[in-house]
């Protein structure tokens, strides 16, 4: 237990301590900071968070990830260390008011960092909501997401969209969100039981700050000058048509955008009726114009899809950023041990992590 954890770190017991789920996205990639829809479901794997206020300007943070106790100061600047996500959250809980000065942090979670799934996310959204509830604040769990997000777009200074922040802070493990990131309206969907949503680690470890994120990201931006609107997403065929005199490359990100948005629309409607194959179908074609169109999938997660397909799944796609990373597969419940096994014994780097 968390709690335990921190009291025998800090030689004191924690004023508060929660748990925040990751999250995988079912569909829907690189079109949360272009105005398009998503749809991420929570996980039952996350991060759980014990932590007390200080009446100093220190961060102490125990991780069970890392030997050392980091301390550090709430006026730090990021300094690529593990703890800066954290630092980050702190400086923003003490900027909306839930918290005055520094603060003591136990971690513990089983998500796999480099993965995809949002650990940073969990992290920065737990500690916000705990911070705020130790505050009394009546802060929406939307408005916890939006600080989230400032703190990956401001202090770590990652141009990410909301989904992830969204993801974590207001779906539970079971269902999916469905949500329209231009207005941040958002349904959320119980998944089905007939089929299992699996997640499997390629065995290739990404990091999105190394810059091809980032250039993705500003290659969206040009788009979006080109057309005069935020929400590329949402453009029309004629809009798409009126990029012909833009480079080839340019012109392939914003198809991608463009029908990643339609597919994801689509798909909610299937996962709300239980139509599963043909959400299966969209993944698929998601992950060829991740491919294809947004260039952002290596050779081992292709290779893994194609087979993760090939034995039986309905669809797979990779998930997250792109780079590496894990994949999601749609499998019938029945048939999931048999595909598991044979698509982990092929790939021997892969492995499984729900």
């Amino acid at each position: 237990m968390i709690a335990q954890r921190f009291e025998k770190v800090f030689d004191k017991k924690a004023q508060i301590s929660g748990f925040t789920p990751g999250r995988v996205n079912l569909i829907g990639e690189h079109t949360d900071y272009n105005g398009g829809m998503v749809l991420p479901t929570a996980l039952p794997l996350g991060v759980s968070i014990a932590f007390s206020p200080r009446n100093d300007d220190r961060i102490q943070i125990w991780s069970d990830k890392f030997e050392d106790l980091a301390r550090r100061k709430t006026d730090d600047a990021p300094n690529d260390h593990w703890s800066d996500y954290i630092v980050g959250a702190v400086k923003m809980a003490i900027e909306a008011g839930y918290l005055k000065r520094g603060a003591d942090i136990a971690v513990e979670t089983n998500l796999p960092f480099g993965a995809g799934i949002s650990s940073s996310a969990a992290v920065t959204v737990g500690l916000l909501k705990l911070a705020r509830d130790l505050a009394g604040s009546t802060s929406s769990e939307k408005e916890i997401a939006i600080l989230a997000r400032r703190v990956e777009n401001e202090y770590i200074g990652m141009p990410c969209g909301i989904m992830d922040q969204m993801a974590v802070a207001i779906a539970h493990p079971g269902q999916a969100l469905a949500l329209d990131t231009n207005t941040l309206n958002y349904q959320l969907i119980d998944l089905p039981t007939t089929h299992d949503m699996a997640v499997i680690h390629s065995g290739q470890f990404r990091q999105l700050n190394e810059g091809r994120y980032k250039e993705r990201k500003e290659e969206c931006d040009a788009i979006k000058v080109a057309l005069g609107r935020e929400n590329i997403c949402q453009m029309t065929d004629v809009e798409f048509a009126s990029l012909s005199s833009l480079p080839n490359t340019l012109r392939r990100r914003a198809r991608h955008c463009m029908t990643e948005h339609r597919r994801t629309v689509e798909a909610v409607t299937c996962l709300r009726d239980s139509h599963i194959s043909r959400l299966g179908e969209l993944m698929n074609e998601s992950h060829v114009s991740m491919r294809e169109d947004f260039e952002i999938t290596i050779p081992p997660v292709d290779a893994l899809v194609a087979d993760a397909i090939s034995f039986g799944g309905i669809g797979a796609r990779q998930t997250g950023g792109g780079f590496g990373g894990c994949i999601v597969a749609c499998i019938e419940r029945g048939k999931r041990q048999a595909w598991q096994s044979e698509l982990l014994s092929k790939h021997t780097d892969a492995f499984l992590v729900c």
